[in-house]
């Protein structure tokens, strides 16, 4: 996709209904559970952010930011995420909490981003974070500097995700499900799968209902 294309239509995607915990767990695990408002705040989640990032690549095509984790002794080492993390102290709000997270792990620097929309909070109950995706678009490809959290940069043309050729399943062996079939997007060879790939699900759709118009 273009990216003057794309920047072309950030006001009604700013406008645009979000889909929601419906679209979501269209690749969510079977056996992940729905957990309601009252369930979530019951179990006191703690409040994280994380920053999509749109730029256009050296053909203009959009573009966006993933990142692989680095291996450590945690819930999400060597996962496939955004840029982002938990809110600390210093930070006004969780749109705040995105821009500094990206600056640390990729080098972003805040003022170069422009936020347009906030999608739809995801609960991830493995580490028991609550995390607000934002979305943000800067105009040229950015020079990015991973830190020591980030093994891997994951450049992703956007009509690759909007490719249903990217769809697949897997069999996934985590801390809380066993051979279980679990749905995912296969994008530059990686497995994205969870609170990523339920990201993901709402941001396709919110672009594919401005761009089929």
């Amino acid at each position: 996709m273009n990216f003057n294309d794309f920047t072309q239509k950030i006001k009604q995607l700013e406008k645009t209904k979000l889909g929601g915990l419906d679209v979501q767990f269209k690749m969510a695990p079977k056996l992940r559970l729905r957990y309601d408002a009252d369930k979530i705040r019951a179990n006191n989640p703690r409040k994280a952010a994380v920053l999509v990032l749109f730029y256009p690549n050296n053909k203009n095509e959009t573009t966006f930011l993933l990142t692989q984790r680095a291996s450590y002794k945690g819930t999400h080492s060597a996962q496939i995420s955004f840029p982002g993390g938990k809110i600390e102290k210093k930070d006004k709000n969780l749109k705040e909490t995105a821009l500094r997270e990206a600056f640390e792990e990729v080098a972003i620097h805040p003022k170069s981003v422009q936020v347009f929309k906030e999608l739809t909070d995801v609960y991830i109950p493995p580490s028991n974070f609550l995390a607000t995706p934002f979305l943000g678009f800067v105009n040229e490809e950015p020079q990015f500097l991973s830190n020591h959290e980030v093994e891997t940069l994951i450049k992703v043309r956007l009509s690759d995700l909007l490719n249903d050729a990217s769809l697949t399943t897997v069999t996934m062996n985590t801390s809380y499900m066993k051979n279980a079939k679990v749905p995912c997007f296969k994008l530059n060879d990686y497995i994205v799968w969870g609170a990523t790939a339920m990201m993901l699900s709402e941001i396709k759709e919110l672009i594919q209902s401005n761009f089929s118009k």
